[in-house]
């Protein structure tokens, strides 16, 4: 029963542990699903701030129908442009040349590519200039605008590692029109978009997130299992309190109840025989009046000992029934043998030579003890029955002897 209890405790320890780890378990991921989160966000909202700062920065251009910046080696004229006067001569030493909203996205784009990895590309599914054709990645979010998407955007990997792509949509607008009416477009048609592709530097910490979960999943196993371990030797001792009389040391009555019940079922499954001996402890209650509680319990110790040790087999079993009483459970033991061992303890009580001036006449702390067993007896109740009815017989037949029960 005892071990029983131990094995349903730690069973609930071990359940406590695997709920504790699932918690665990269970914030690691929220915080990493959150972190991915505030990264996903983080890495958006820049997107846009770069995609915004430059629509209004080709807004700006296309206001005024372009700029003109002089043609340097890394800014010749457009040849997709078809202006009338795309180029003006100043001087023998400049050259004038019209930027277009497009141009200046992409020399913008070979800036902020050299400056922090940042690239812009703008592209259309029907392009003037073959460099503007559209990745399969942006093909894919230009459908996606033709559906009504209003943007897209993901991680993914690159050659320079793990970026984040972003792409929306550009609108034509009337400044549009000079340079794209040809094509069909009117105003209010998505004529292409601009991708974004920052590369990644804000990581999600999870060697962090990890060996913090890890460090408080340990802890938290460690203090689990350092008061499990507490708790099963409180509980041990509170189960052995429950068992064992704290007088004696020997197993108490709900003990003998346990295990009475136990052998008796066992005996009648395996038919074999089992006895019961009840011993009193004769004239206690005058040994208490004359010597003192304190003394008597004492004597009841020694009395406890005493039969504890005339008890030679493994399978044998004593406890306290109460008070001065006594009971003895002896396995696989006929009536006569039984009746053989109580007259061993009543010698070896006798034998303590324990001072009792009112037990007469031998002046000493004698014991009776009846004898039962199973062969008679139909239950567990009514072998016990039999055994305090043949404890009776020993005390009306002048105490200090053993009886066994016969049939009346």
């Amino acid at each position: 029963m005892n071990e029983m209890r131990l094995y349903s405790t730690r069973k609930e320890l071990v359940f406590v542990m695997a709920v504790w780890i699932t918690l665990v378990g269970s914030s690691y991921l929220w915080n990493y699903a959150a972190a991915k989160a505030v990264r996903n966000e983080i890495a958006l909202q820049t997107a846009r701030s770069f995609f915004d700062q430059i629509v209004i920065t080709r807004e700006w251009n296309a206001q005024h129908g372009g700029v003109y910046v002089p043609v340097t080696e890394s800014t010749q004229p457009n040849p997709y442009l078809d202006a009338a006067g795309r180029d003006i001569v100043v001087n023998q030493g400049m050259t004038l040349t019209k930027v277009n909203p497009a141009y200046m996205t992409r020399q913008i784009s070979e800036i902020a590519a050299k400056q922090n990895g940042v690239k812009f590309h703008i592209t259309s599914l029907l392009p003037i200039r073959p460099e503007n054709t559209p990745t399969p990645r942006e093909r894919e979010a230009l459908d996606a605008f033709e559906r009504g998407e209003k943007e897209v955007g993901q991680f993914t990997t690159a050659q320079d590692g793990a970026v984040y792509f972003y792409m929306a949509p550009l609108k034509t607008e009337s400044a549009c029109l000079p340079c794209h009416a040809w094509q069909g477009y009117k105003e209010g048609d998505i004529r292409g978009g601009i991708s974004v592709t920052l590369p990644v530097t804000q990581k999600i910490p999870l060697i962090t997130l990890a060996t913090g979960h890890l460090g408080i999943g340990l802890a938290g196993v460690i203090g689990i299992f350092l008061f499990g371990a507490r708790l099963e030797k409180y509980t041990g001792m509170l189960q052995r309190q429950s068992v064992i009389d704290a007088l004696t040391g020997i197993p108490n009555r709900r003990s003998f109840s346990e295990t009475i019940l136990h052998e008796f079922r066992r005996a009648r499954r395996e038919n074999v025989s089992l006895s019961v001996i009840m011993c009193d402890v004769d004239r206690f209650k005058a040994y208490n009046d004359r010597y003192g509680h304190a003394a008597g319990d004492e004597c009841l110790k020694k009395v406890a000992k005493a039969i504890k040790e005339t008890l030679n087999r493994p399978g044998d079993f004593c406890a306290r029934y109460g008070g001065e009483e006594f009971v003895i459970i002896l396995p696989s033991t006929s009536i006569n043998a039984a009746q053989h061992i109580a007259g061993k303890i009543r010698e070896t009580i006798q034998g303590l030579g324990i001072v009792h001036e009112a037990s007469l006449p031998l002046k000493i702390v004698t014991m009776s003890l009846g004898v039962a067993s199973m062969d008679a007896a139909t239950s567990d109740e009514e072998l016990i029955r039999q055994a305090d009815s043949a404890l009776y017989m020993a005390k009306e037949g002048g105490r200090n002897r053993v009886e066994k029960f016969t049939e009346v």
